[in-house]
């Protein structure tokens, strides 16, 4: 009886290339990667892959792949001689003609080349440098993706939390993408507990190129969080009517913000307290009970710094601008982001207020305000820089 007529299957060293082309549609799909991209990275990879086991082939080895046509072919480059000198890059006139009728001397053909050809080491390069490849790809999509978050608020599911150093390790998603993120202790509220599984907001503060892939940088204790937070919950923010104009915090603790609205009909303070302080009670809660002090911002820098002394009395605000330009040189660094100082009397019984506890409500206002700050009562408004009573906060 005879046999029915099968189709001819390739040796398994032979490329299926229609099964290539689908693998590379399903990576496309799955993961993101460019069907170009991948393509470009196997051309090298079997490149170098036969270049390793042929050194002498050099520049006259070369991958063609036909996205259209579904082909991959490699081929070696070599010219038509009379007398073969080096028979890496060069080929007899007759054997030429046996493979080319056409053939003539200083002809270049081009002979193909199958993966039959390549050795075992060879293929197991090919291999590496193409994982290689979709792993550069990934780590570049995800690069991308996050450096778009920077300066935003994401929110991460606990995984781990480290029993030696509190750290706590996050995954973050962003669109189609996800990643691993560290919380440092020093980037942690002080106060806060946070178990494994609990869903929590942090602040994107960087986005590295790192050994392992992107390193996403993120925090709890960052002045942003607190700005994207309130853009988050206050439309006027949002939509530009209202401007935070600077922020100081102290995580966990307490908060100022400025606050400006570019419409006088807009009250900015009571726009982000909201309709009997819903808006800001909605933040405080997400911050862990954290106080806020909303201020309205003002171009009078003495101004500036009274409603900043909140909730404090203020006599009287007398300031001093920092050294002109050619005498920045001269300061030091930390005082070349200081706008000047100011010298700021308050009533006797009011001189509490003003500083705050250990002095926190009087450096948050100076870190606010961007001025260095002498608070002095009204009953000694004038005393010597160095007496004993006097209290200068700097940033």
């Amino acid at each position: 009886m005879p046999r029915k007529n099968q189709k001819a299957q390739k040796p398994a060293n032979e490329l299926d290339t229609a099964e290539f082309f689908a693998a590379i549609d399903l990576i496309e799909k799955e993961k993101g990667i460019t069907k170009g991209y991948m393509l470009e990275k196997i051309t090298l990879a079997l490149s170098s892959a036969y270049k390793k086991d042929h050194p002498e082939a050099g520049e006259n080895f070369v991958v063609e792949a036909d996205e259209e046509k579904g082909t991959v072919r490699a081929f070696l480059k070599k010219d038509v001689v009379e007398t073969v000198d080096d028979p890496a890059t060069e080929i007899s006139l007759e054997e030429a003609q046996a493979k080319l009728p056409h053939a003539m001397l200083g002809d270049v053909i081009s002979i193909e080349v199958k993966p039959r050809d390549f050795g075992r080491i060879a293929a197991q390069t090919a291999r590496q440098v193409i994982i290689q490849g979709m792993r550069e790809a990934e780590r570049g999509m995800i690069f991308d993706e996050f450096s778009s978050k920077e300066h935003e608020i994401i929110t991460g599911l606990v995984t781990r939390i480290d029993p030696r150093t509190g750290g706590a390790s996050l995954r973050i998603t962003s669109g189609s993408e996800w990643t691993e993120a560290y919380l440092a202790p020093a980037e942690q509220v002080k106060g806060e507990v946070y178990t494994e599984g609990m869903r929590l907001k942090v602040y994107v503060s960087e986005v590295r190129h790192a050994t392992r892939g992107p390193q996403v940088l993120i925090s709890r204790t960052h002045p942003g969080l607190v700005r994207r937070l309130f853009e988050l919950e206050v439309p006027e923010i949002h939509d530009g009517t209202v401007e935070v104009k600077s922020i100081a915090r102290e995580a966990g603790s307490r908060t100022k913000l400025a606050v400006w609205a570019h419409d006088p009909n807009v009250d900015p303070i009571g726009a982000c307290v909201g309709p009997k302080g819903q808006r800001v009670n909605n933040i405080v809660a997400e911050l862990a009970g954290e106080k806020v002090d909303i201020i309205k911002w003002s171009e009078d820098p003495a101004e500036f710094v009274a409603a900043a002394l909140a909730p404090a009395d203020v006599i009287s605000v007398t300031t001093t601008e920092r050294p002109k330009a050619d005498e920045e040189e001269t300061l030091d660094r930390r005082d070349r982001d200081v706008k000047g100082s100011c010298r700021v009397v308050v009533p006797d019984d009011q001189l509490s207020l003003a500083i705050g506890k250990e002095g926190q409500n009087a450096r948050l206002a100076a870190r606010l305000t961007q001025y260095k700050i002498d608070i002095k009562p009204a009953s000694a408004p004038e005393e010597d820089e160095d007496a004993d009573d006097e209290i200068i906060i700097e940033e």
